[in-house]
Order: structure tokens, then sequence, then C-alpha cells
């Protein structure tokens, strides 16, 4: 029988399939180098855009910053100008009160009684002065809670005047009101109270 040697052809096929393997591998590796390739690319586009997203929105946070800025800069100076339009207001409606006012202290004065001083201070009237006796100091606050303009008497401070002129220094807190038109055009006025003075030790005057 005859003898056939298969160890160059078994050579040649382990060769070959040495050679496929490696072809094979590089592939592997070229196609493993591709994908790496494109996800990185991929990745490195969307963080390319996630970066000018975010710039876009801090211009436009940055914008509406200042512009809210600007709002309560506004807002701020509306209510100085309200405040301001207010204090004017009052400042021009107070200009007639004043003369009112004025008007209603020289009719409330009693004879016998005279102001040395009238102070005001948030529509609340200081009036110091000296009287007779301390019935017309009585009677002078019973005028002001009958005032239109004036009220709420309060006294704060009596003290007897001895001498040749027997007498009393006083001190009257009153009220300043105000009036709507309605009420200045009625002439309403508040019903009198009586008001009393008692002096130190003594009895009602």
């Amino acid at each position: 029988m005859p003898r056939i040697n298969l160890l160059p052809h078994r050579q040649r096929e382990r060769a070959q399939r040495r050679r496929d393997f490696g072809a094979a591998a590089i592939a592997a590796a070229l196609v493993a180098a591709l994908v790496t390739g494109v996800t990185s690319l991929g990745f490195s586009t969307a963080i390319d855009h996630q970066r000018e997203r975010n710039d876009v929105l801090t211009k436009e946070i940055g914008e509406l910053e200042k512009q809210i800025a600007d709002i309560d800069s506004l807002d701020a100076q509306k209510q100085r100008t309200l405040a301001r339009m207010g204090i004017i207001e009052r400042l021009q409606r107070s200009r007639p009160e004043v003369v009112h006012v004025f008007d209603q202290l020289a009719r409330a004065l009693p004879d016998g009684v005279y102001l040395t001083s009238v102070k005001e201070n948030e529509r609340k009237l200081e009036l110091k002065g000296v009287a007779q006796s301390s019935t017309r100091v009585s009677t002078f606050m019973k005028n002001i809670d009958s005032s239109q303009w004036l009220g709420d008497p309060q006294l704060q401070v009596i003290e007897t005047i001895k001498g040749a002129k027997p007498g009393a220094d006083f001190t009257i807190f009153a009220t300043q009101r105000s009036l709507t038109p309605d009420d200045d055009a009625k002439g309403a006025k508040k019903p009198v109270r009586t008001a009393s003075i008692t002096q130190p030790g003594g009895a009602p005057k």
C-alpha cells in the first residue's frame, strides 16, 4: 500500500488559519477602534452642544436678572414717586386746614385765655397758654371739643400762678381733624362733651 505524506498540507492549513485569525483580529481591532472613535466623537459633539446650550441659558439668565433688577428699580422709583405725591397731596390739603385750625383756635379762645405756644406734630397740637382761672381752661377745652377742625382735648399740665394777677399756666393736647368735602359742605360739628379740670387738692372747677 502506498504511503502519503500529509505533513506539508497540514502545515499549509495551519499557516492559513494563522493568517485568517490575524486578519480577523486586525479587523476586530479596527472595528473596535472605529466604534470607539465614533462613540467618542458623538459624546464630544453632544458635550459641545450642551455647553453651547448652557452658554445660551447663562446669557439669557443674565439678561433676565438684569431685567428683574430694572423692574425692581422701577418699582422702587414708583414707590418713591407715590410717596412724594402723597406728601404733596397732604401738603396741598393741609394749606387750607392750617387756616381753618388757626381760625378755630381764635374762635375757641374764651375771654381771659391767651396762647403762648402752638406746636403741631403728626396732626397732634400742643397748646400752651395762660388763663385767668381753671374754669376758663375748661371752657377752652369744651370749645375745642365742639370745634369742626379740632377735637379730643387732653389737659396735660396746669399750674396755678400766684401773685398780683392770679391765673393758671396750662398745656393742652388736641387732635387736628381732616374733614371730607361733604363734611366741610355740611358744616357738621361734633356733639359737645363736658370737660372738667381738677386743681391739685381741690374740687372740679
